[in-house]
């Protein structure tokens, strides 16, 4: 029998020939993966919308200015009018998961209330919506070339430009996604 590896704390990088469009060249988070399943959130698609309007939106009073620029961005075609902040450290909040020891995915409006005040996490990275996987389903993608993963790094998730993000992932696995084919080869 097999024993399945499971991904949490790690990104899905999809491969070139990825062409679902909630998909394509992106980069994901796996904030959960199990023998029920995946979920994860998309780090590489801004959505054009920064916190201070979302927080505006919610009606949360921004008293540290700094995070009104924030951007906001498309984590998944699934819920996509939820709200999930991935940050470090994990910390308490109301309603949370931890991927690992230092990194939490919160989905309750405390973290925002602390975030729009100056007392939130040290780094933090909000998203509207989320990728889901129902049990079998992811592994069956990467085993069809769809994806490649690797352990997440925090400073791509957190500091590196989001636009540099689906590269930077891949060549911490020393891979260079311009030089791959679109065409998945199978032995």
């Amino acid at each position: 029998m097999l024993e399945t590896t499971y991904l949490t704390d790690h990104f899905l990088i999809a491969m070139p020939n990825l062409v679902d469009p909630h998909f394509f060249h992106t980069v994901t988070y796996i904030c959960m993966h199990d023998n029920e399943g995946a979920m994860g959130i998309v780090i590489n698609r801004p959505m054009g919308v920064n916190l201070g309007t979302l927080l505006d939106y919610m009606k949360i009073e921004v008293k540290d200015q700094s995070v009104i620029q924030m951007p906001v961005f498309e984590g998944g075609p699934v819920n996509r009018e939820r709200g999930f902040v991935i940050h470090q450290p994990a910390g308490k909040w109301d309603a949370m998961l931890t991927a690992d020891n230092t990194v939490g995915v919160a989905t309750s409006k405390d973290i925002l209330n602390a975030i729009a005040i100056g007392q939130g996490p040290q780094q933090a990275f909000i998203a509207l919506g989320y990728a889901g996987w129902e049990a079998g389903q992811l592994e069956r993608e990467l085993a069809s070339n769809s994806w490649l993963s690797t352990p997440a790094d925090k400073q791509i998730l957190f500091n590196t430009p989001p636009e540099k993000r689906w590269h930077a992932a891949a060549a911490n696995l020393g891979v260079d996604l311009t030089l791959l084919s679109s065409q998945a080869g199978h032995g």
